[in-house]
Order: C-alpha cells, then sequence, then structure tokens
C-alpha cells in the first residue's frame, strides 16, 4: 500500500456515543443467559445496544467471538450502524480477522472505498493475518475509485500470503481488472487458475461483452465445460446488448434444445431480442412461458414485456399487461405513455399522463419526455408548449436536452421552423446532434434550405463518423435540385472514410425471423418475392401509385431512379407477408432506418389494395396502415 494512500484516506467522524449503549433493562424476549444466542435473537440497534450494555455488565465485553457477532449485525444487517460498529472495534484490544473483515465489508456496502483500505493497513500494522475472506472486499473497493494501482498491490498480497489458489479471491480479481478494461490481466488471472467455477467464466464472458468484444465472449462461452443458466445468460445478454439479435435468438433455441432452465434474466434478455428485431410471435411465446412455469411477474420484467409489446406494435397486448398489475410504478407508466407515443396516439397518451397524475404517482423526466413525443407525433403543438412549461412550473423538472429535441421535433414538424431554431438558441446548453437533426429535418419538409444547410454543417461537425448526418444534409440539398452539392457531401463522407449504414427491414414469420435488404436475393425464396413484389406494384399502379424519387441521393435519369426504389427492403418484407399470411392478417415489419417517401405511400396504397393493416416499425416510430387509420 503506498503512502499516499495513507495519506489521502480518512476515517468519518463518527458520531454515536456509548453513553447510549447503557441504556433500560433488556427485553426478556432476548434473553442474555447465553450471549451469543441473545445476539443471534436481536432485531433492531436498540435492542442491540440493550444486549451490549447487558454484556459490559458480564464482563466480556472482549471476547471476540461475542463482540464479532455484534459488530457483524451493526455493520452488515439493514437495520445496523456503521459507526456504532467502529466504536465497538474501537474499545477491542486484540480484534481478529473476522472482525477486521467485518468491517472491511460493512464499508464496503456503503461505498466507503478509503475506509476499507485504511483498515487493512491496520489490520496488517497490528500483524492480523488477512485470509480469503480479506481480499475480495479489499478488491472490489479498488474498483468503486477505480484504483489501479492499489489494486495491483492487492493482487500483489493475494500472492504474497498464499491465496493465489483461492477461487473467491480470483474471481473477484477477474472482476477487478475486467471493472478497469484491463481485460489481458483478467485472461491471465482466469487462464492460471486451478480450478473455475461458474462465476469465473461469466465474470470473464461479461467482461469481454462489455468491452465490445463479443466474439471473444463467445469464445470464452463455448470453451466453458458445464453451462449453467447465468452463463447462458451472460451470453444472450452480450448478444443483445451489441444488437446481435439473430445471434441471440440462435443461442436461445440451442438452450432450449439442451433442456436448461429459463429464469427471468434470460427471459428478460430474450423480451429485449424481440423488442429489438419485433418479433412478436416469440414475445408472445416467453409471456405464454411465464405465465405458464409460474415466473414472478415484478414491476421490472412487466414493464420489459409491455415494452416488447409496444415495440411489436401490439399496443392492445401491452394495455392488458399494465391493467393486471396490482400497482404501477413511475417506469410503468412511462412505458405504456411512451408506446401510445411512439404509435402517434397523442391524445391517448395525455389521457394516461393524466391518470397517472390523478394515481398520484410522480412523473418525471422520462414521463415528460414521452408526453412531449406524444405531442411531437400527433402535431399537437400548443399541447406540447404548455407540458414544456408544466413539466417546469408545476412539477419543478428542469428540461434536458432531449426534451427541448423533442419541442424543436414538435416545432419543425408544424413549420414553425423560426420558433424551433429561436427556442435552441435560447437553450442553457449548446444543441446536441438530437436537436440539430430534428431541425434540418423539418427544413428539407417545409423548404427552408439556408437553414437547414448551416444546421446541417454543424451536424456533420459534431458527429463527423456517423453517416446519417451525412444523408439528411445530402437529402436537404437533393430536395432542392442541388445535385453539385450532394456530391460535395459524398466526397466528404468518402474522404473521411465515412460509410452509409445499410438499411434493412425484418418480419417475422412462424417463429423465424427473415430479413432483407434494398435488392437482395439471399433469400431462399427470393424469385417468389421478387414475382410478388412485381405483382403488388402492379396492382398499385392501376390506384395510382407514382415511384417518388426525391429523395434519392444522386442525379441519374428517372428510369435509373425507379428500379431501387421498387426494391426496398420493406417492400420485399411486405411481398414475403403477403406471400405467408392469410388474407385478413395483419403484416408487421421493422426497419432499422426511417422509411422513405416511396415506402410510405407504396405502404399506404398496398394496405388499400390487398385489405391488409400492415404496421411498420423504422427508428422513430410506427407506421399505421389500413382503411380507417392511413399512414399515421
Amino acid at each position: 500500500m503506498t503512502h499516499e494512500t495513507k495519506r489521502k484516506i480518512k476515517m468519518t467522524p463518527l458520531s454515536v456515543s456509548f453513553s447510549s449503549a447503557v441504556a433500560a433493562p433488556i427485553p426478556p424476549s432476548v434473553g442474555y443467559s447465553n450471549p451469543l444466542k441473545g445476539l443471534d435473537r436481536c432485531l433492531s440497534m436498540a435492542e442491540l445496544k440493550q444486549f451490549h450494555s447487558q454484556i459490559i455488565r458480564l464482563g466480556v465485553s472482549s471476547d471476540n467471538d461475542i463482540m464479532g457477532r455484534a459488530i457483524k449485525f451493526c455493520a452488515l444487517s439493514k437495520s445496523g450502524d456503521l459507526d456504532y460498529a467502529h466504536q465497538l472495534f474501537g474499545k477491542m484490544p486484540h480484534p481478529d480477522a473476522f472482525i477486521y473483515n467485518t468491517l472491511i465489508r460493512g464499508y464496503l456496502q456503503c461505498r466507503l472505498a478509503k475506509e476499507c483500505l485504511l483498515l487493512y493497513l491496520r489490520m496488517l500494522e497490528d500483524s492480523v493475518m488477512p485470509n480469503n475472506f480479506t481480499f475480495p472486499s479489499l478488491l472490489r473497493s479498488c474498483c468503486i475509485e477505480n484504483w489501479v494501482e492499489e489494486g495491483s498491490q492487492i493482487h500483489a498480497h493475494v500472492v504474497k500470503f498464499g491465496f493465489i489458489d483461492d477461487g473467491f479471491s480470483l474471481n473477484n480479481l477477474i472482476y477487478m481488472y475486467v471493472s478497469f478494461g484491463f481485460l489481458e490481466e483478467a485472461r491471465r488471472v482466469f487462464d492460471n487458475m486451478p480450478q473455475r467455477d461458474a462465476i469465473s467464466w461469466t465474470t470473464l464472458i461479461s467482461g469481454y461483452s462489455q468491452l465490445g468484444r463479443v466474439d471473444d465472449a463467445c469464445e470464452v462461452f463455448r470453451l466453458m465445460p458445464n453451462r449453467n443458466s447465468a452463463a447462458w445468460n451472460a451470453m444472450i445478454a452480450a448478444y443483445v446488448q451489441h444488437r446481435r439479435f439473430h445471434d441471440a435468438f440462435a443461442l436461445f433455441d440451442e438452450m432450449r434444445a439442451a433442456n436448461v432452465e429459463l429464469d427471468k434474466y434470460v427471459i428478460a434478455s430474450m423480451l429485449s431480442a424481440c423488442t429489438g428485431l419485433g418479433a412478436l410471435g416469440q414475445g408472445e411465446w416467453i409471456h405464454r412461458y411465464i405465465e405458464k412455469n409460474g415466473i414472478e411477474i415484478d414491476a421490472n420484467l412487466a414493464t420489459t414485456i409491455m415494452d416488447m409489446y409496444c415495440k411489436c406494435g401490439c399496443l392492445e397486448k401491452a394495455f392488458e399487461v399494465f391493467n393486471g398489475l396490482p400497482s404501477k410504478g413511475v417506469s410503468t407508466w412511462n412505458c405504456m405513455i411512451g408506446g401510445l407515443a411512439m404509435h402517434g396516439r397523442g391524445e391517448a397518451a395525455i389521457e394516461l399522463f393524466k391518470d397517472m397524475e390523478r394515481e398520484m404517482v410522480k412523473p418525471n423526466g422520462i414521463t415528460f419526455l414521452s408526453v412531449l413525443n406524444a405531442c411531437a407525433h400527433s402535431g399537437l403543438v400548443d399541447t406540447g408548449r404548455h407540458y414544456f412549461k408544466y413539466m417546469t412550473e408545476v412539477h419543478g423538472i428542469e428540461p434536458g436536452m432531449e426534451h427541448f429535441g423533442c419541442m424543436a421535433d414538435l416545432l419543425g414538424r408544424a413549420g414553425l421552423v423560426k420558433e424551433a431554431k429561436k427556442l435552441i438558441e435560447e437553450m442553457p446548453m449548446e444543441a446536441d446532434a438530437g436537436v440539430l437533426g430534428a431541425i434540418v429535418g423539418a427544413c428539407k419538409i417545409h423548404g427552408n434550405i439556408e437553414l437547414g444547410e448551416i444546421m446541417g454543417k454543424r451536424l456533420i461537425e459534431l458527429e463527423p463518423n456517423k453517416s446519417g448526418r451525412y444523408v439528411l444534409l445530402a437529402n436537404l440539398y437533393a430536395s432542392a435540385g442541388r445535385w453539385e452539392d450532394v456530391g460535395k457531401v459524398r466526397r466528404l463522407m468518402n474522404d473521411r472514410g465515412v460509410k452509409k449504414a445499410p438499411g434493412f427491414s425484418v418480419i417475422e414469420m412462424e417463429g423465424t425471423v427473415s430479413e432483407f435488404i434494398a435488392g437482395g436475393r439471399a433469400h431462399p425464396e427470393s424469385r417468389e418475392i421478387y414475382a410478388k413484389v412485381d405483382e403488388v406494384l402492379e396492382r398499385i399502379r392501376s390506384i395510382g401509385y407514382v415511384p417518388d424519387t426525391d429523395g434519392v441521393l444522386q442525379d441519374i435519369d428517372e428510369e435509373e431512379k425507379d428500379n431501387p426504389l421498387l426494391y426496398h427492403s420493406e417492400k420485399l418484407a411486405i411481398a414475403y407477408g403477403l406471400l405467408k399470411t392469410k388474407p385478413g392478417q395483419t403484416i408487421r415489419i421493422s426497419k432499422n432506418l426511417r422509411v422513405c417517401t416511396d415506402c410510405h405511400q407504396a405502404s399506404k396504397l398496398i394496405s388499400k389494395a390487398f385489405d391488409r393493416e400492415i404496421i411498420v416499425r423504422d427508428r422513430n416510430r410506427f407506421h399505421h396502415f389500413r382503411n380507417d387509420l392511413i399512414g399515421t
């Protein structure tokens, strides 16, 4: 341990006086004929203090077994008092390793890292030998403050005191190095372990995942000899966290084939995967599994189920779960309000918010973000202005960047571009990419090319490595026919090595998720799918479909522009849905980018021509197409 560590660590001042321990006589319910049993029956600090006074009278207040039990209650129990534990410790002439370890754990539990290390220094100064329970708490305390040097020294002490074969200490070493981002050191500890348990494997798998090395995580997972549910969940969670949803589904199928019991952690991860891909059928299967197997649906799991239904385009099922909850926390209300918002049900979202207030559930910043999103997606300008002020004036919540972004989007969509510009100029912080992007998009829609160009260039400089920022400015130029400027944006992208994110659409059919890219022919039924697209296009042309080429970012002939539009990924996915579903069935697809104007118009006409409800989820929101609700 460095001198600097000793110098900078100070014990917190203690506020509890021992005079409080000599109080009323101990209740008969506790008893003191056997001090250890009596201590085990203490239920509160008041009883503990009364019992301590009796221990003092009996003359056993220096007994390590008895006082160790008292310190454990004070330091680690929910009703304990850490300051009082330290005072008990301070009166002991020769505390042993158990007592030191107990107090170190107490400090760790309160995230007092400095106190943990200072107590360890005192332990060494008092020549008390640390044991295998000492080092895990010390290693965890170094993680709190990201103390790399001190953590390395504790590692040296693990070796010095002969615990290099102790799995408990080594697992915590792996955890510490993972928290520092030192995966090579973590792997070195792992590789040199004489025996590895499930914690060793899952800690390393999670560590690789946290730092984006998902394939390395998978390699470790495949090497694991006996995988428990925690290991399966760690790997599935890694795939979901990095949006590798197809890999998550494949591994989930493998897990089920291996007859591994599904716990609520795996289920929550897979629900998130269903959400990411819009896989409603799989999500419904998981929900039925939860109900069939009696898995407790707590507030977090309920919110995850609701979120899945909302983002898979099934608001009715989300409401069933919502209405079936005996009590609803703020996150549950937020989820349902946000679900209505993304489906363009702005007025319903506002009504649900009012219900939330009537139920006396206090809203937070996320609540108002959902409310403002609802207003933006439904064009409720006055309502949005009202709630933007209301959140501060009534609930004392200061708007953050995302709230300003929602307002800029709301005003911009309504053509109030100057008001949106004024809003962001008066923001108490510099506008981020979301705010600027909302303005640029509004300028394209309403033809304010001059302002859009200024904001678009600011946007690119703010996030020069994101292709969507260049595409937004290029679209603005294309809408004004400024093809030379479109070319400049493309050259700038090439010079900076920025690649445009590929667009894809997915559709789930009979438990299988199929992915399509524009013009792609990798699907085994691609011949039938393209034939269906041609049939669909012929039918919608007869009711007025004309390809909208305004958004194509290159100055080419109209005939050449027409072809790529006809085989956009969402058209292929819808055609596949028409092939595989019965007449009258709803078709649900998801797209990773925004739906283009042409595909929006085509989807509207396909819905009419084939008498189908089509629900398309893009990066920002849902688009519903049916005869009585077209293109919201």
